[in-house]
């Protein structure tokens, strides 16, 4: 018989009804208790049983019981530690003895609102079918109609835009012995660009993310732009970021964000007269996609000494980010006040651009953006957007697929012409698979000037251990056994700065080679095939007629 746990609403709750069940060999288990020391949720304890034996020797045995106590591992019944198949364990035992195994026929959600609280969790939508982008395939192979590249040999350029671009015929732009040359006499303001790779670390903050997980993917973009020349990017997420690296020469490689909650703003503003470079953007954040028409939440736990300092707030309280900016009701008055103040704070050499969540109205504000010359981008973030702490509803039941999102909103800039002069960000769910190149080549030539990733860099140069099973995804609750979404110095101290840096820089260099595998073919060499939607097709009627590319089976 399975032990029970009692919960406040008298529902009983036996280990099958839980997502994981720890799987335990008695036989290989040498007792040396690491299983149970590096368990995050207390899931597993070990404990002694009273053990019934019953032996028989001699001519004419005689059966003779013996009752002995002996340790075992037992899995916990208490719903607040259920095992999250993290696999922590498994990684700590020296004989194998012990791992966890998913329970497809779980009740788990069911009894997960006991005492009538709402599940909450991290990481991001739980659904393991396979995404629309990796539905896409790359059919355009020049051969003996345009001449294709050679990957290995030619020289690339893979690089894309932020901020907004002028038309040719709009540019105050004056020749001089045949040079151009800005012409001071027209007075007509030109927006600031950057030239950025077209893969971007996204949001995540320092707090969300722990101090040695945050400064490893800073270092890595560091790296790769002084000694790799590629000029990867990487925004901040809310909550502002640490004094000395706003004031060094290394803030022109991130994208400082500003939230609803404005953790961290103060310090920002007070160190500009002070910073020795500009920010490469600043991304006003609307929302995003893993919770549409949520504000952020960083909880009491998480909030140590460090991140108070930065975030300008005492430690130890909840920090909830509101749903909108509370002083914005309207995208005019976003645009006018946000949009234009933030470019003035920088005296206008900073792009500005916000961030949506992918949404049927993602079309009303990228027309408003369309007629303001201060708005640099739009950034949407689709249904599949990670985050550290949400409702499973909002998770799994809220949002927009973004590779519909972004192609609805590239076609109205087509039929407005202004397809190459606002750049579109695409987010959210990129390299859910693991096909980091292909999907964003995919969404590339849907329409977006850049991609942002973030789980998939969590998972590549940390080894982040949720899936889309429901396994771990307890970034929310500060007990992240990797050491990614903590602020326990017990658990972080298990991530190596060092080799996060290391990683991230391999998994740029890799997604480097493999996009210029997609792009070659094309012939492209010098610009992004940006908006190139006969080279994609999909292998779904409805996928294909939904994105208006070509249908192949």
């Amino acid at each position: 018989m399975e032990p029970t746990a009692r919960l406040d609403n008298n529902h009983e709750l036996t280990l099958k009804e839980f997502p994981y069940i720890i799987r335990w060999r008695d036989d290989r288990c040498k007792r040396c208790g690491r299983c149970t020391a590096v368990c995050p949720m207390f899931a597993i304890t070990p404990t002694v049983i009273a053990k019934r034996v019953v032996s028989s020797s001699g001519a004419t045995p005689t059966p003779q019981v013996d009752r002995q106590v002996v340790t075992v591992i037992k899995q916990s019944t208490a719903i607040a530690n259920y095992c999250t198949g993290c696999a922590t364990c498994s990684l700590v035992c020296p004989n194998e003895a012990i791992e966890p195994e998913f329970n497809p026929n779980n009740k788990f959600i069911t009894h997960k609102n006991a005492g009538g609280t709402a599940y909450t969790r991290g990481g991001r939508r739980n659904d393991p079918l396979v995404s629309t982008l990796d539905r896409l395939k790359f059919t355009r192979i020049s051969m003996l109609t345009d001449p294709a590249l050679d990957a290995g040999r030619h020289e690339f350029r893979i690089r894309t835009y932020l901020g907004r671009i002028l038309p040719a015929e709009d540019l105050p732009v004056k020749f001089v012995n045949g040079k151009g040359e800005i012409d001071a006499s027209v007075g007509k303001f030109i927006p600031p660009v950057r030239e950025i790779y077209p893969v971007m670390i996204g949001s995540m903050s320092v707090g969300a993310l722990s101090p040695t997980m945050w400064e490893g993917l800073a270092m890595g973009i560091t790296y790769l732009n002084e000694v790799e020349g590629m000029p990867v990017v990487m925004c901040s997420g809310e909550g502002g970021m640490p004094l000395r690296l706003l004031k060094s020469r290394f803030v022109k490689y991130f994208i400082p964000q500003i939230a609803s909650g404005y953790f961290g703003w103060d310090e920002i503003i007070r160190a500009i007269p002070h910073m020795t470079e500009d920010p490469c953007a600043i991304e006003i954040k609307y929302g995003q996609g893993a919770k549409p028409g949520d504000g952020g939440l960083l909880m009491a736990h998480k909030v140590l000494k460090l991140i108070s300092e930065i975030r300008g707030v005492p430690q130890g309280v909840d920090l909830p980010s509101p749903p909108t900016h509370q002083t914005k009701y309207s995208i005019e008055e976003a645009v006018a006040k946000m949009i234009q103040s933030m470019s003035m704070a920088w005296g206008f050499r900073v792009p500005v651009y916000p961030k949506i969540s992918g949404t049927r109205t993602a079309k009303a504000v990228l027309n408003n953006l369309v007629r303001n010359p201060f708005a640099a981008a739009l950034s949407i973030d689709g249904e599949d957007g990670g985050t550290g702490a949400a409702y499973n509803v909002s998770m799994d039941k809220m949002g927009h697929p973004i590779a519909s999102n972004l192609r609805d909103c590239y076609l109205d800039l087509v039929k407005q012409g202004k397809q190459n002069e606002l750049p579109l960000i695409a987010a959210g769910g990129v390299g859910k698979k693991g096909n980091l190149a292909a999907n964003a080549a995919a969404l590339i030539m849907l329409g977006a000037s850049a991609v942002s990733i973030g789980k998939y860099i969590m998972q590549a140069a940390a080894g982040c251990l949720g899936d889309e099973n429901n396994r771990c995804n307890v970034c929310n609750l500060g007990r992240c056994p990797r050491g990614i979404t903590t602020q326990d110095p017990k658990l972080y101290r298990r991530l190596d700065t060092d080799k996060v840096a290391m990683r991230v820089v391999e998994v740029y260099k890799a997604l480097d080679t493999e996009l210029k595998k997609i792009v070659a073919p094309l012939g492209r060499s010098t610009e992004l095939p940006i908006g190139m939607s006969d080279a994609v097709s999909a292998d779904d009627p409805a996928i294909a007629d939904r994105l208006n590319i070509s249908y192949v089976c």
